[in-house]
């Protein structure tokens, strides 16, 4: 990556960093949200699935405002969607890990083609593009160590342009939080 795309990469990615509602309440936020606005991220958070009524109950307005400030906080790509938290021991998902892989090259095209190469891997849930001695971080889940290693050994590693892999087990979650904390 040249030193110019760097800088604006950097400038951007420290933009929404410092936008995030986590990083400190008084910092300014993209969204225009009230403090009802926070309480129903926070509630949705915790449980998608409740009613809207019951969500009203929680937030303290009636029905029909909340599903409208819902609606409205789905239309303007605050919330995403909503999905079910699954209990990856029981399914029998035993490796957690993170890869930080180092490109030899970092121009546009080559991080895009990565990036596109990790939606076809089953093994990585999650991906981000980073900055630092890496280019992307990986989050891996696996059935097994055999399963995880074959995919570094096999996948991660044979991918052109691919300079470096640094793996991470985990030992054992100690947070789960989402994004809506304190801050608001």
């Amino acid at each position: 990556m040249d030193a110019g795309t760097l800088s604006a990469s950097f400038a951007t990615e420290t933009r929404q960093i410092l936008s995030s509602p986590t990083w400190n309440h008084q910092m300014p936020i993209k969204a225009d949200l009230d403090a009802i606005d926070w309480k129903i991220l926070r509630e949705l958070q915790d449980d998608g699935r409740m009613t809207n009524v019951e969500l009203s109950r929680r937030v303290g307005i009636s029905a029909p405002p909340c599903l409208r400030r819902v609606k409205r906080l789905e239309d303007a790509g605050i919330i995403r969607g909503y999905r079910a938290l699954l209990n990856a021991r029981e399914l029998g998902v035993d490796v957690v890990a993170f890869c930080l892989i180092g490109l030899h090259h970092q121009s546009e095209a080559e991080l895009k083609a990565f990036a596109a190469r990790t939606l076809n891997w089953p093994i990585v849930r999650r991906a981000w593009m980073v900055s630092g001695e890496s280019d992307f971080m990986l989050h891996c889940v696996a059935s097994d160590l055999t399963a995880f290693q074959t995919f570094v050994i096999e996948e991660l590693t044979s991918t052109p342009n691919v300079d470096t892999v640094r793996t991470a087990l985990t030992i054992r979650q100690v947070k789960d939080e989402g994004l809506v904390g304190i801050g608001e």
